[in-house]
Parts: structure tokens; C-alpha cells; sequence
């Protein structure tokens, strides 16, 4: 069929709103019509080269919508389900099996080989085959294909325009508190930087009863919003540095640290910050691909130190999405209060918008 994409020629390169042609879909695919898409910093890092995917192709990660075909040997979803999709796994190895598709052998060539596993692509412009398949879904599109694998069915009265980050950036948040460190209530943490996902870890650290929550974020709007969301604290990069600023509060430092800048130094001096036996979490994704954590080997062991690298918040997606929107449902995790909507057609304005911090989380709509 033919749909709306927004598709990236070159890299570095505006998205470009095109006719392109969508494949049926094969035995284990989904068809759905998107309500809405997130634009995240890990789409904007492989259209800029830090990332690897094939171009001219097509992006979008963070999808939500309705299923209107499924191949034949689709069980999970039916027609008219109502879904959000998340990232592509292979469920066939030793960590997919145990629960952590998060960490699939196969991550890599699922999510950013730009096709099947065949090879095929899902999209085309003419005779020219697209990057496609992005996280098993390129989702900037009036409709996408997914997989059975990766996509998860809602409740019809969850507010689907806006689910999308669910499977991305917000569960990789919420799940780096839930499950990656796995904080106990009653303990402490320092999340670096309030953009969506560590804003997310800020709701989940309130959900869990965290007694005391930081939040290290330059932008003034964002850390009034972080103590919104239950921050006991949000501390500004420019009133100095930032284990002075963490000890005055918590003399003996924080148990947990979670960064999702991707910058060495801040990373540093979240180290210097930790309390005896202290873990700190990797979530965000450096510009340079060969940054490296220096840490020192006496100061690892004196204090125990503990370093977690994360992806998507050690999520099953199947089980960790459901929890989430329960806790929605309660009123414990008000994802509403990080999200932007816009008109798809107004993608290239959504990103510059969010490069200048006048939003957390923008999601694009079809309406």
C-alpha cells in the first residue's frame, strides 16, 4: 500500500514527508495505522550518523496505533487491537528466553539492520528499497509494519495517541529504576538530566517510595517539572560542582545515579557522588561512539562500586508496558505531563523545538 513517510536521504539530512510503498505483511507481521509516534534522541543519533542504519530510509520508534492486518501465523493481536510497539527481539536466545529480550543476540541486526532478516525491505520509492525495519517498525508514517514480537495490545479506553514513548524512552526510564537497579523504597538516587527518560525514572522513583529523589537538569522549566513529578530536590549544574552539591544533601552520598547524557564528565562526577556500595546506571548515549568511563580501580573497590550498563530498562516489553499503564490507570505515573503533540507534518520543526528544550517529549500526530 501506499503510505505518508517521513524519509531521511542522506545523513545529517531534514526528514523529507514522501509517498513511499509499504509491503503486506509477512506470516509474523502486524499492519497498523499510527496515532502517534515519539521523536526520540536515539532516532535523531542514527539519522546523524552515531548510530548505524542504511539511508535513504525511514525512522520512528516509539509507534502507537490500530492493527488492520495480521499474517497468518499472528496469535497475539487481531484487527482492531490498539497497540504500542517496542523494540524487535528474536525470541529464540539464551536471553530472550530468560526474560531479557532487552539484551537479544540479535539486537543489533533486528533493530538497526534497515530490513528483514532476509534481507528484504519493508519500504520503497520506486524501485529504490528504504531503510526500513527501524526497531522492527520505522514508525514515522501514516501506517508501519511491525512484529508480533514487538508490539503489545492496550486497552481501548488508554489514551493511544500518546502511549507510544511507552516502548522506548519511557519504559527505559521507569524500568532503569524498577528493574535495572531495582531500588528499594526508603533509598536515594540522583537521575542526570530531565528529559523524558530521566524524568520517567523520576515518576517511577516516586512510585516506588524513594525517600529521597535528585535531579541534576540546567533547563529551569524541567526541574520545576521534575519536583512536580516527586523530586525532592532539583539541582542546576551552574550553582557548582555537582558532589558538593549532592553531599550537602546526603553527607554520606546517593545510593543509585542513573545518566542519560552520554557525557563522560558528567558521569565522573556522578561517581564522585555515590555513597558506599553505590551503582550507577549508563542509559544515555554518547555523540562520540568511543567515550569511555575512566574509573579508577582502587576507588571502584574501596567503595563497591557498581556500574550498570542499560538497555530499554531491562524491559519485557510484554509484561513491563501493562505495569506501567496500571500505574497510570492509578495516577502514580502521569506520563501526560511529558508529552507535546504536533502534526507529523511538522516533524522537522518537532525536532529543533526539542533540541531547544521547550519540550520533553514531543509526539507526533496524524490528526
Amino acid at each position: 500500500m501506499d503510505i505518508t513517510a517521513a524519509v531521511v536521504d542522506e545523513v545529517g539530512g531534514p526528514f523529507h514527508l514522501r509517498t513511499v510503498t509499504l509491503d503486506a505483511p509477512d506470516p509474523d507481521e502486524v499492519l497498523l495505522e499510527i496515532a502517534g509516534v515519539g521523536l526520540c534522541h536515539t532516532d535523531l543519533a542514527a539519522k546523524d550518523g552515531h548510530l548505524p542504519f542504511p539511508l535513504p530510509g525511514v525512522f520512528g520508534h516509539e509507534g502507537s496505533g490500530t492493527v488492520l492486518r495480521v499474517g497468518s501465523a499472528v496469535t497475539k493481536v487481531a484487527p482492531g487491537d490498539n497497540v504500542v510497539l517496542s523494540f524487535h527481539s528474536c525470541g529464540q536466545c539464551t536471553q530472550c528466553k530468560t526474560g531479557a529480550p532487552a539484551y537479544c543476540l540479535q539486537f543489533m541486526p533486528l533493530n538497526f539492520g534497515g530490513a528483514r532478516p532476509d534481507g528484504r525491505a519493508t519500504l520503497h520509492a520506486g524501485d529504490t528499497s528504504l531503510g526500513s525495519e527501524f526497531f522492527g517498525q520505522s514508525s514515522f508514517g501514516t501506517h508501519a509494519l511491525a512484529h508480533e514480537r514487538n508490539v503489545v495490545k492496550v486497552p481501548d479506553d488508554a489514551p493511544l495517541e500518546i502511549l507510544g514513548p511507552l516502548g522506548c524512552g519511557i519504559q527505559t526510564g521507569a524500568g532503569a529504576v524498577l528493574n535495572s537497579l531495582d531500588c528499594p523504597p526508603g533509598s536515594s538516587i540522583l537521575v542526570l538530566g530531565g528529559g523524558s527518560v530521566g524524568l520517567s525514572a523520576v515518576m517511577a522513583a516516586a512510585a516506588r517510595g524513594l525517600s529521597t529523589i535528585l535531579v541534576l537538569e540546567p533547563h529551569e522549566a524541567r526541574r520545576a517539572l521534575a519536583l512536580e513529578l516527586g523530586a525532592t530536590h532539583a539541582l542546576d549544574p551552574a550553582d557548582g560542582p555537582l558532589p558538593e552539591q549532592v553531599r550537602a544533601i546526603l553527607p554520606e552520598g546517593v545510593d543509585h545515579a542513573i545518566d542519560t547524557t552520554g557525557l563522560v564528565t558528567v558521569l565522573e562526577a556522578a561517581v564522585q557522588s555515590l555513597a558506599q556500595r553505590g551503582k550507577v546506571g549508563i542509559i544515555g548515549v554518547p555523540s562520540d561512539p568511543t567515550a569511555a568511563l575512566p574509573v579508577g580501580l582502587i576507588q571502584a573497590q574501596m567503595i563497591g562500586l557498581t556500574v550498570v550498563g542499560i538497555v530499554e530498562g531491562d524491559s519485557d516489553p510484554d509484561v513491563f508496558i501493562p505495569e506501567l499503564l496500571e500505574l497510570h490507570r492509578s495516577g502514580r505515573f502521569p506520563i501526560e505531563k511529558l508529552i507535546t503533540t504536533a502534526p507529523f507534518t511538522e516533524i522537522n520543526e518537532a525536532v529543533e523545538r526539542q533540541a531547544r528544550g521547550e519540550a520533553v517529549k514531543i509526539v507526533l500526530t496524524h490528526r
